[in-house]
């Protein structure tokens, strides 16, 4: 979806119309969760302070987020997706991966089908979607991204190789600000030049994931569409109007996320065996501590315990603290076989 949050907010309130729109808090310590293409114009962005996006469009106009109604429309789209295929992998309420080889309408060309898709996403909203149309999950996304708002990318079996070589490798998706600049370091600024090395040379200096770049610099992406694809972690934080300075004003912050990410747990009957702490420092300065337990923490007071001791590892701490958080990993599901059909060898 193109500008899912901002564009929710210019379709209900037509005043927005046209007029750059932020949504999120507008307070000396907000975020920007969502910015319309009217903002976008002036260089405001998702996840940018509102302080500097007011600087950058001094007109800017903010909004309360509304999740809830952020969910139905998801949930509409979500419905016209599965009028063409069973095969959806949400990544997040405005995006989604179709795997459309074998889709219900039978529609052979699956340029038609996207553009069919975005024709009644935008009949039954009143909103726009952009498509990417490809052999692959990355390319895909990449192509998803290539011709925003309202539009469509295809990119095909014979193309996809070219395609890559000349686009930035900032451009990729999973590729961010730190590790571009660590391949720009080596000398790798595009597909090409990551291409042109060796999968042993990327492992040695990006670990694991040298060798899903490796793949993607030729192009290659074997990962299927998984519509029951099993959450990696959950996480709760907040940005606060006042830094904190002290121990006790810090866990008196984190109680609040940890109450919200003991009832997600509660609600989902999913626990996790490791817990993270993250403390953000007025500076911007980040700091993450992690601890696993043997099996997963299902006593909210344990829970608790840990969070706090993760904590007090990082004292005294050179600076006030603007931001703190927490999640769970290495999730497991509590009822693994209840309302799951399990798949028999005959």
């Amino acid at each position: 979806m193109d500008a899912f949050f901002a564009s929710v907010e210019q379709r209900d309130f037509p005043e927005l119309r046209g007029k750059p729109v932020a949504v999120g808090g507008s307070g000396e310590r907000g975020v920007v969760a969502a910015a319309s293409y009217e903002a976008r114009t002036f260089g405001v962005r998702s996840a940018m302070s509102s302080r500097i996006a007011k600087q950058k469009c001094p007109q800017l106009i903010f909004t309360k987020p509304r999740f809830e109604v952020y969910k139905q429309v998801s949930s509409q789209i979500r419905n016209i997706f599965a009028e063409y295929t069973p095969l959806i992998e949400p990544l997040s309420l405005d995006e989604a991966y179709l795997d459309v080889t074998e889709n219900i309408p039978g529609i052979v060309s699956a340029t038609k089908l996207a553009l069919e898709i975005k024709q009644k996403i935008r009949e039954q909203t009143n909103l726009t979607a952009s498509a990417g149309v490809s052999y692959n999950k990355f390319l895909a996304k990449l192509a998803s991204d290539y011709r925003k708002p309202d539009g469509i990318f295809v990119i095909k079996p014979e193309e996809g190789a070219a395609f890559v070589a000349q686009l930035p490798v900032e451009k990729f998706h999973g590729v961010g600000r730190v590790t571009a600049l660590r391949m720009h370091e080596l000398g790798i600024r595009t597909g090409l030049d990551l291409r042109q090395q060796t999968e042993a040379f990327l492992r040695q200096h990006f670990g694991k994931a040298g060798g899903h770049y490796f793949r993607i610099a030729q192009a290659q992406d074997d990962r299927p569409v998984e519509p029951d694809r099993i959450r990696k972690s959950v996480g709760s934080e907040n940005t606060f109007i006042a830094d904190l300075d002290t121990l006790a004003e810090m866990q008196a912050g984190l109680l609040p996320l940890i109450d919200d990410l003991w009832r997600w747990c509660h609600r989902t009957s999913v626990y996790g065996r490791t817990v993270t702490v993250k403390i953000k420092l007025n500076d911007f300065q980040i700091m993450t501590r992690s601890r696993s337990a043997l099996l997963p923490i299902r006593n909210r007071a344990m829970f608790e315990q840990m969070v706090f001791e993760l904590l007090e590892e990082n004292f005294p701490l050179a600076k006030p603290v603007r931001l703190l958080g927490v999640s769970l990993s290495n999730l497991e599901d509590s009822q693994p076989y209840e309302g799951k059909q399990l798949a028999l060898p005959f």
